[in-house]
């Protein structure tokens, strides 16, 4: 039988290039985000293949709702995030700090638990996180904050949901509208001095993390990992600095 795929964020960036990878693979796919019109434009891109709905994922209530309306599910993908928290540390306000919380480790935790009691016991659960979490790069306190204790979850929730395997991608520089709140003038500097920082010689594109998305779906003797994928900027974090 197909395999069904809930990718919760799944309407723009890593979240729909996952979903059209995972199309391509024969996987039944089903995507979920907060706007509407943003949702409806993804579904149409995916040229009719997926389904979709309209829900946040840091509403518990709306997140069991949906799981539950969808019966068996055998593996779920959480791209979902929000505010960057990002800036110099003496700048972070703890109004921009809760709401990363919010978008990110309440929304993804929020989401994972509302899809335990229909996900395959043989399935997966992957996460999505940020190389922030361990570049020690200036001005991503609050980002490394948050994609950190998204990452501690993982390899708790591995042994304790086990046998569903429970893995997560980090990301590093992605370009996809998540960077859309910088000028688009500073956001190509930004990609510039980035791609000139990274062995690989260039910042991802959202296909990059899709296909990583799909070797921890598929490999099933890999769990409790956190699989980074950012191009080795880790290995050259302090050319940034």
């Amino acid at each position: 039988m197909t395999e069904r795929i809930v990718i919760i964020g799944g309407t723009s960036g890593i979240g729909l290039a996952a979903a059209e990878r995972q199309l391509a693979q024969g996987r039944e796919v089903v995507i979920t985000g907060r706007n509407a019109d943003r949702l409806a434009a993804a579904l149409e891109k995916l040229g009719g293949a997926a389904t979709g709905q309209s829900v946040d994922a840091r509403d518990e209530a709306a997140m069991r709702a949906f799981f539950t309306g969808l019966g068996k599910v055998d593996h779920v993908v959480i791209t979902a995030t929000g505010a960057s928290a990002a800036g110099p540390f003496r700048d972070l306000t703890l109004d921009d700090l809760r709401a990363a919380v919010e978008g990110k480790l309440v929304a993804q935790t929020v989401a994972a638990q509302a899809a335990l009691d229909v996900l395959a016991p043989e399935g997966s659960l992957t996460f999505i996180t940020a190389g922030s979490s361990g570049a020690s790069l200036p001005g991503t306190a609050g980002l490394a904050a948050v994609n950190a204790a998204v990452e501690a979850m993982v390899p708790v929730l591995a042994v304790e949901l086990a046998p569903v395997r429970v893995n997560a991608v980090s990301p590093g520089v992605i370009a996809t509208p998540w960077w859309d709140w910088m000028p688009a003038e500073a956001r190509q500097q930004a990609f510039d001095t980035y791609a000139k920082a990274t062995p690989a010689g260039r910042v991802g594109a959202a296909e990059d993390i899709a296909d990583a998305i799909g070797y921890l779906i598929g490999n099933t003797y890999t769990t409790g990992t956190v699989l980074s994928v950012d191009g080795g900027l880790r290995l050259n974090a302090a050319a940034l600095s």
